[in-house]
């Protein structure tokens, strides 16, 4: 800001000299006649404080409100912004969570021996109502999608020659009572089912007919509790009006049939039929005839669009209190003493709660890191504010101004830019950052809470307003001599502030040495989010005090260099405060911050490579629609001249191979049987580091391929998993699969392998087995997935293309995990930001003593040329250790904080195999370690030369002028 007003810039008088005699106070002047000729004159009116400042500095004024507009609204929009992914979280889970899954199932046994008349219809309507009813917000369900009836808890099997038999299994019924079948239904056939008791009706969905055989008139017959079989005649054929909606989905099996495989004790394996009848309302007491031990039933499916991220650990406690505590309670007053809830809900909204709590912890570190970044801008802001009127205040005083008198005036001043800038922040928040749309919100501030961003705002203008006057009072407790020395050299750090900067460094180690001691389990205390911030301090501290002596020494041996430039630019940058401790730590925060969320970052995307690589094994994987579909001849090496590829390996891959046993009394188990060549499938797994083996261990044994047909004797070297190995044991086990009867023994254990993506697996030479088809075709390399499906297409049309890319592309649909990244991605451009302001401020802060520096030495004779490169060279030094030390701290705040990191639940929507992210851990990442650094540097050295390209302009006589106190 300008200095002060004219009538208080008189010059002080000097020490020692004598006082000069006061002239006698002037007789009161006699009021000139006004001009309305009233005989006095208005008074001189004296325009505010507040109001000349402002006018007399508002290229000041304008840039600290810009500064606290843009912290305001980052601060304001940061709990928007989270409040409003976490709600979208809470509410995608709900929507994608499978209907069976979220679906609230309240059911009863049903007996048999009462009377059943008043059991059904209208009754159980009223009692859907009632139980709706006693759901405790904030678990809200869907009207339209909610059904009731009867239910057979076992499938039955019917009885009839005529319905298909694969395996000569008979089909498996469910009979189901649903209500509101025509309203959920097309009727394609027939006409709906009505019937009584003693001859109940049925209908069947359309697939159900067509997999079945079941037309109208067909009579299901199921198994009787009086030993005689109920028969069902079907008297119409339906089409589900939705069939992806929770009614059809519950049960999928009401709208579609299936085919169930059905281990036998000898390990064999069976197909067989299962259905479903949609008995009528009015036949459904027919249901207690037979023997699927009936029971009523409420289907409430749960509805999150009004759900907000506040509502989690309500809904929890209402999920719990339904399964298990008073609402239960109701329940059964309603629908008798054995009635039971089931809801697989909680499990999904714990896995979201399991999900937040992970990643909030790093979304912490963001906010800790960005948000002390800001402070310390903010305090840079004030600190140039108060250099630039370093002369004014010490003149105000020096003439008695008393520090309260002080400190009101210039919190009067800052509060009138800050205030209307930190509410116009907190508008544009409100404004930009609304939330997913909410029924009853409202639409102008959306649904997120408005409390912690207007308390957020309000701590940035209060950090803003008092930044100055409480710098200002501090400064000028006592008169200060004008014209001091700012340098190293006399004025060296306070005892005080010694104290302060050695506390604040006892209290961040003694922070970080606790968190290290008691681990990263517990983050309630945010200890672990504000380690970053606390090294960053740590690193600062350590680096104003110790950046002054290298460049001592360097300037020893800079005194032989030819001309003054080099040994006066680093003697300068070694004595010179300008960059302090505020600036210093700024860039250091900001580093530390970046480099740690860059780490964080990659580590997710490391995370996300390994699954994806884990899935498919490769770059890219062709397999067949169905199991067991051989290659097409030539599709190898048409997939091998794909431009991009450098190696399509061929495997043999047979699912669900029934394991032997050394011991009967083991349960059946079965395991994927892949047959590779072990030279190119070795290079595969190692290049991938997905079980890598040497390929010696799969040595051929030298006899395969038909002739080998009934040779058991055999026996092949194998990979195994370590379940399949410590079931298969030591000895060769004999195996009967479809590539061949032979013996196998286990010669190393592995804990993945690229061709299938599962637990266990058993991995043998393709050149020993008896049958070779092979099914699987892995792609190394870098290829584009249009060209591949070109290749495979122009070979056949039932093999499908899956690539590594697409499957990473599956983990990213949290809207949790994306927001959070979002967000973090967003804090480290935001400190990025902060940093170049940090820059600015300081070389700003230095410029008029720079620009005097430098006209007095032009008037020495320093070229222009040399003035530039002298300002350019002092810079670069304090830039250069701010980003070493800010290296250096990120990269000491990652192991630090890598046992608190998961990343399993950063990178994965769902818990995946907990054996596809061994050795992926956090770790510190080169490019955002290097690049924020060299950045620094950079940008320090153009703003630098910029600053001085525009000093080297000026003319030197305005800063030379008499009596010029720089």
């Amino acid at each position: 800001m300008s200095d002060a007003p004219d009538e208080e810039s008189r010059p002080m008088q000097s020490a020692g000299e004598s006082p000069a005699p006061r002239p006698a106070p002037a007789a009161p002047a006699t009021p000139a006649p006004a001009p309305d000729g009233s005989g006095t004159a208005p008074a001189r009116i004296v325009a505010p404080w507040v109001r000349t400042r402002l006018r007399a500095a508002p290229g000041a004024a304008a840039g600290l409100a810009l500064l606290v507009f843009v912290t305001s609204l980052l601060a304001a929009a940061l709990p928007r912004a989270m409040d409003a992914y976490e709600t979208e979280g809470i509410r995608h889970a709900l929507r994608t969570a499978p209907a069976h899954v979220a679906v609230v199932d309240i059911s009863s046994p049903l007996d048999v021996a009462q009377k059943p008349a008043g059991l059904y219809g209208p009754d159980l309507g009223k009692r859907q109502e009632e139980l709706r009813r006693l759901l405790p917000p904030p678990l809200l369900t869907v009207p339209e999608q909610s059904a009731y009836g009867i239910r057979t808890t076992q499938r039955l099997l019917a009885s009839d020659a005529w319905l298909p038999q694969p395996d000569h299994l008979l089909p498996a019924f469910t009979l189901a009572s649903p209500s509101d079948l025509g309203r959920h239904a097309v009727l394609r056939a027939g006409r709906l089912p009505a019937g009584e008791p003693e001859e109940p009706e049925a209908a069947v969905s359309a697939e159900t007919a067509k997999a079945l055989n079941i037309k109208v008139g067909s009579v299901v017959h199921v198994p009787g509790i009086s030993g005689s079989p109920v028969g069902f005649t079907v008297t119409g054929i339906v089409e589900p009006r939705e069939p992806g909606k929770s009614y059809w989905s519950v049960d999928p099996v009401l709208r579609s049939p299936m085919i169930k495989t059905i281990l036998a004790p000898d390990g064999s394996a069976y197909r067989q039929w299962q259905g479903a009848l949609l008995v009528s309302p009015d036949s459904a007491p027919g249901l207690t005839a037979t023997t699927g031990l009936p029971e009523t039933y409420w289907l409430f499916p749960p509805t999150g669009d009004r759900l907000t991220a506040r509502d989690i650990e309500p809904l929890a406690g209402a999920l719990d209190s339904t399964a298990g505590g008073p609402v239960l309670l109701k329940i059964r007053e309603s629908v008798g003493e054995n009635g039971r809830m089931a809801t697989g809900l909680d499990d999904v909204v714990a896995a979201t709660v399991s999900t937040r709590d992970a990643i909030s912890p790093v979304v912490a570190v963001a906010v800790f890191g960005i948000g002390a970044v800001a402070v310390v801008v903010i305090a840079m802001t004030g600190g140039l504010f108060l250099s630039r009127r370093e002369v004014e205040l010490t003149l105000l005083r020096a003439r008695g101004a008393s520090l309260p008198g002080l400190g009101g005036r210039l919190l009067g001043e800052t509060v009138a830019v800050v205030a209307p800038a930190a509410l116009l922040g907190l508008a544009a928040a409100v404004a930009l950052v609304r939330g997913p749309k909410t029924p009853g919100a409202s639409a102008l501030l959306g649904s997120a809470p408005l409390l912690p961003s207007v308390l957020a705002a309000l701590l940035v203008a209060l950090v803003a307003a008092l930044v100055l006057p409480v710098r200002a009072m501090l400064r000028h407790r006592r008169p200060r001599l004008h014209g001091a020395r700012e340098d190293m050299v006399d004025a060296k750090p306070s005892r005080r502030r010694t104290v302060v900067e050695l506390t604040l460094l006892v209290l961040a180690a003694g922070a970080i040495g606790s968190l290290r001691l008691r681990g990263t389990s517990d983050s309630g205390d945010h200890l672990v989010s504000a380690a970053p911030v606390l090294v960053g301090v740590i690193a600062a501290f350590v680096l104003v005090r110790v950046q002054p002596l290298p460049l001592r020494w360097l300037a020893r041996p800079a005194r032989r260099m030819r001309g003054a430039v080099g040994p006066l630019a680093i003697a300068r940058a070694a004595r010179s405060s300008a960059t302090g401790v505020l600036p210093l730590l700024a860039l250091v925060l900001a580093l530390t911050t970046a480099a740690f969320g860059g780490s964080v970052l990659a580590g997710v995307a490391d995370a996300r490579d390994r699954v994806a690589l884990l899935a498919i094994g490769a770059d890219a994987r062709i397999e067949g629609s169905s199991e067991g579909v051989p290659l097409p001849d030539g599709l190898a090496e048409a997939v091998g001249g794909v431009k991009g590829v450098r190696q399509a390996l061929p495997l043999q891959v047979e699912y669900g191979l029934a394991l032997p046993s050394p011991n009967p009394a083991d349960q059946p188990m079965s395991a994927p049987l892949v047959a590779v060549e072990p030279t190119a499938y070795a290079r595969l797994a190692r290049r991938g580091d997905i079980g890598a083996f040497p390929a010696g261990l799969l040595a051929s044994i030298g006899k395969g391929g038909p002739e080998a047909v009934g040779d058991t004797d055999r026996v092949l070297p194998a990979i195994a998993s370590p379940k399949v190995a410590a079931r298969l044991g030591d000895q060769p086990m004999l195996v009967n699969a479809a590539a061949g009867a032979f013996r196998v023994k286990v010669v190393a254990v592995r804990t993945a392998t690229p061709a299938v993506h599962g637990a266990e697996f058993l991995v043998v030479n393709a050149a020993d087995v008896t049958n070779r088809r092979q099914t699987v075709l892995l792609v190394d390399g870098a290829a584009d997935g249009k060209a591949l499906r070109a290749a495979v297409t122009a070979k056949t049309r039932d093999f499908a293309v899956t690539l590594r890319a697409e499957q990473r592309g599956t983990y990213v649909d949290s809207p949790l995990q994306s927001g959070a990244e979002r967000l973090y991605s967003a804090a480290i451009g935001a400190g990025a930001a902060y940093a170049i302001v940090a820059v600015l401020l300081s070389l700003t802060q230095s410029g008029p003593e720079r620009a005097t520096l430098l006209s007095r030495l032009r008037t020495m004779g320093l070229t222009r040329r040399q003035g530039r490169r002298l300002l350019g060279l002092e810079a670069l030094p304090p830039a250069v250790f701010a980003a070493l030390g800010g290296a250096l701290a990120g990269w000491a705040t990652v192991p630090l904080l890598a046992p608190g990191v998961d990343l399993q639940r950063l990178a994965l929507p769902t818990a995946e195999n907990s054996a596809a992210l061994t050795g992926v851990a956090l770790r510190p990442d080169l490019g955002s370690l290097v690049v924020p650094a060299v950045a620094v540097v950079v940008l320090t050295a153009v703003a630098a030369g910029v600053q001085a390209w525009w000093t080297g302009r000026k003319s030197s006589v305005k800063e030379l002028r008499a009596g010029d106190a720089r």
